[in-house]
């Protein structure tokens, strides 16, 4: 029988706290890009939001992993809440073109406390849930994200059109107050320190060659998304001939195929092989992204595209258990932290070079051929993920630096 997370009562509560709060970060991430588009009405303006929120888990990176590691648990996952509810009360004061800066002064703020709070959460699941359901656990989380999209999602775009950047953001701070409360009512077991502080580790992480592997899986596979980012949008509106509406809703029912894998994995999983998770689905993601890209010499219909789209959200979610799960086995819990930062640092530099390279389309270079290199590149993070990810991860003790108390 199937051991699922669920089964764990600090995880239920864990897992409802991330699901308030990713619901309030979709109302904003649909939300703010179009609140800068107005101010703006450059797509300049909107893009440099998107890079904005990439740049402080690269630059900050080994600042993070340092605060992850030395207060890292429920206190520094309540706090992180906190500070997200108290740095959105600018976007009140948010109206004209003038107040841009305070708009991407938030973008930033709030990309910086993801950086914490991300690798915190996934750093404490194996505490949690323990090895036998960290697949399930990874899934689960994932599938939060998803039914965050299509809850929070359309509903941030309905709620910008009826009322105020304003009812977002007071939704928005409720909810990450509301999973700060129920993070401080999860017991979650502190690490032992044994009289020691674990240091970031984080470029330790970084040449680990237990992780070498998914990091370069991670790195390719951000390149990748970053490209779809930019392409995908030009891909409906002049390859298929659709609207705005089109746009909206094959980007929205991924989250339908991502939902339905997220549920597979985290409560029908038993003890699946996260190198072969990372190989299927990054081998998968590519195999539907260039039939996708290639498709519209045969059909534009609009009910084959839905479907397929649904079809190519299970990919990324069965991605990103297996890149997740490898991280948490191979490492110790004291570096766990440090490894998901390097992780998250590895993926937004990526995304930065993909989001950066699908600019060139602007240049002249044939948008079908960038096309071709976003789904090829999938392709060749399923063949590294095959030659490089072990099959059994080999534990790696990040280093500790010892702190004398007292003389």
């Amino acid at each position: 029988m199937a051991r699922t997370a669920f089964e764990v009562g600090a995880f239920r509560r864990l897992w409802a706290a991330g699901l308030i709060s990713d619901c309030g970060d979709w109302l904003l991430l649909v939300a703010l890009p179009l609140v800068v588009l107005r101010l703006t009405g450059s797509a300049l303006g909107t893009a440099a939001a998107y890079l904005l929120e990439l740049v402080p888990m690269v630059v900050l990176a080994p600042v993070l992993a340092r605060v992850v590691a030395r207060f890292g648990g429920r206190y520094l996952m309540v706090g992180v809440n906190v500070l997200q509810a108290v740095c959105l009360v600018p976007l009140f004061a948010v109206h004209t073109a003038r107040d841009l800066p305070l708009t991407y002064g938030v973008i930033a703020t709030q990309a910086t406390l993801t950086g914490l709070f991300e690798p915190a959460k996934n750093a404490l699941l194996p505490t949690l849930v323990g090895p036998e359901r960290l697949v399930s656990a990874n899934a689960l989380v994932g599938l939060n994200l998803n039914l965050a999209r299509l809850i929070g999602g359309p509903l941030g775009g309905v709620m910008l059109a009826i009322g105020h950047l304003s009812l977002i953001v007071a939704i928005d701070i409720a909810s990450y107050l509301g999973s700060a409360l129920l993070v401080l009512l999860t017991r979650i077991p502190r690490p032992e320190r044994n009289g020691a502080e674990p240091s970031s580790g984080f470029l330790t992480a970084l040449r680990a060659p237990s992780l070498r592997g998914v990091l370069t899986v991670t790195l390719v596979a951000g390149i990748a998304q970053g490209l779809f980012l930019v392409l995908f949008v030009l891909f409906v509106i002049r390859q298929l001939h659709g609207s705005d509406a089109d746009v909206g809703l094959l980007r929205g029912v991924q989250a339908i195929g991502s939902i339905a894998a997220g549920l597979g994995l985290g409560i029908l999983s038993r003890k699946l092989n996260p190198r072969t998770l990372v190989t299927l689905g990054a081998a998968a993601f590519g195999a539907l992204s260039l039939i996708i890209w290639n498709l519209p010499q045969l059909s534009t219909a609009r009910t084959v595209y839905v479907a397929l789209f649904i079809l190519i959200g299970a990919p990324g979610i069965v991605l990103v258990t297996g890149t997740v799960t490898t991280l948490q086995h191979a490492t110790q819990e004291a570096g766990r932290g440090a490894a998901f930062t390097a992780l998250g640092a590895v993926n937004a530099i990526g995304q930065g070079v993909g989001l950066l390279a699908g600019g060139l389309v602007d240049t002249g270079v044939s948008l079908s051929l960038l096309l071709e290199i976003q789904g090829g590149l999938y392709v060749i993070s399923a063949v590294t993920a095959l030659c490089l990810v072990p099959a059994r991860p080999t534990t790696v003790p990040l280093p500790k630096v010892s702190v004398e108390h007292g003389s």
